[in-house]
């Protein structure tokens, strides 16, 4: 039944009693409330707040429940988180208890225990004989001439910039055996620096030995801090720049391009003396050879010509008219075949004959150059057994009876 239909409850009349809203809760009446309640558990008031109530003594649970809390909110701060890379370092009253690993632990709360945290994955850098103002590992910002500045061993000055990395390996030596680990790390290594520098030459650091200097450098700055058991590793050492120092770099300059204007020159002749030498060679080789070959030759012909004289000789034993004849007879054709002279063999010597010279005179240049052999002329038309009259014809045109 609504509220407004007849026997309906005026009590749900949503606008009556609108005048009789009750205002915000009192402050001091919510502090009392509170204070009344606090009392009741450490034994308060008994009389609900009034003044004329005798005041019960403090109860023994409600400390023990304080008491309790604290302990376990001091013991809750004895949780710790070691992030990955890091170490944790424990102390108990400043002396070291443990060594703990990534993860969370729990130690006894200050001041009984404290924790010290250290980055053993994190690459530490460190600046010797100068100083970097933009990012790290960059040269030319600017020389610290007390640190860079270096005597070698030829007592030349150089200035050497030296960027070192490392790494700490055991968070324990790290904390404990070293006071000021950067101080310390930059003392060794201007020392070892200064050792392998003056051990060397001025144009070994400037040049050829650079990477042996880094190497070195890096080796004697490991062994000092071993033996110092710092905890500590270098990962790698950086020869940033090494140079002569600015009073004189212009001489220095001066010196390098006379250096290479020499090796330059060295190298020009050097590849002069590789392209002449092997054609002197081969041109000596080539005449050597060319002597054997003329010598055989010579040997050859002259054993030839002694074989052949002897081989008439013989011939000559066993008929000698003959023999003296045709070579007679040889000697001529040799000789007369490189002359313009026409032999013709005639009986009479009355008949009129018509010669081309010329075309004879080439026939016989062109025999001439194919003869081979003086004395066996296959196509010789010179009949050695009978007597012949020949008439000479000159070019001329004379004809001269011979015999």
């Amino acid at each position: 039944m609504s509220w407004n239909e007849p026997g309906g409850d005026k009590k749900k009349d949503p606008w009556s009693g609108r005048n009789e809203e009750n205002g915000p809760p009192d402050l001091d009446e919510a502090i009392r409330s509170l204070q009344d309640k606090l009392g009741g558990l450490f034994g308060g008031n008994s009389g609900g707040g009034n003044g004329n109530d005798e005041a019960s003594p403090p109860s023994l649970k409600g400390l023990g429940f304080l008491a309790l809390g604290a302990v376990a909110l001091w013991g809750a701060s004895g949780f710790y988180v070691v992030d990955e890379g890091n170490r944790g370092v424990e102390l108990r009253f400043g002396k070291y208890i443990t060594t703990t690993q990534p993860g969370l632990n729990w130690h006894l709360p200050a001041p009984i225990e404290t924790v010290e945290l250290v980055n053993i994955s994190q690459q530490r850098f460190l600046e010797v004989g100068y100083r970097s103002g933009g990012a790290r590992g960059t040269s030319g910002q600017g020389s610290v001439a007390k640190e860079a500045l270096m005597l070698t061993k030829d007592e030349n000055i150089v200035d050497v910039r030296l960027a070192v990395q490392y790494q700490v390996n055991d968070a324990k030596k790290y904390l404990f055996n070293i006071l000021n680990q950067t101080a310390t790390l930059k003392q060794v290594t201007e020392s070892a620096e200064r050792g392998v520098i003056g051990g060397n030459t001025m144009d070994f650091v400037l040049t050829e030995g650079r990477s042996q200097v880094v190497i070195d450098i890096k080796k004697d700055i490991q062994q000092v801090m071993d033996a110092y058991d710092s905890g500590i590793i270098i990962t790698s050492v950086n020869l940033q720049d090494a140079q002569p120092p600015e009073q004189v770099q212009s001489a220095f300059e001066d010196a390098i391009k006379a250096r290479e204007d020499k090796q330059r020159l060295i190298n020009e002749a050097e590849a002069y003396a590789n392209d002449v030498v092997p054609k002197a060679r081969g041109g000596a080789a080539r005449l050597t050879q060319e002597s054997e070959g003329y010598k055989s030759r010579i040997i050859s012909a002259a054993e030839g010509e002694v074989s052949r004289f002897t081989q008439i000789l013989k011939e000559y034993k066993k008929a000698p008219e003959i023999t003296r004849k045709r070579i007679y007879l040889e000697t001529m054709e040799s000789v007369m075949s490189a002359t313009n002279t026409v032999m013709v063999d005639v009986k009479g010597g009355n008949n009129l004959m018509y010669l081309p010279l010329d075309k004879l005179a080439a026939k016989s240049a062109a025999a001439v150059g194919n003869n081979t052999s003086h004395f066996n002329a296959p196509n010789s038309t010179v009949t050695p057994s009978r007597s012949i009259n020949h008439t000479r014809t000159s070019s001329r045109g004379r004809t001269v009876r011979g015999r």
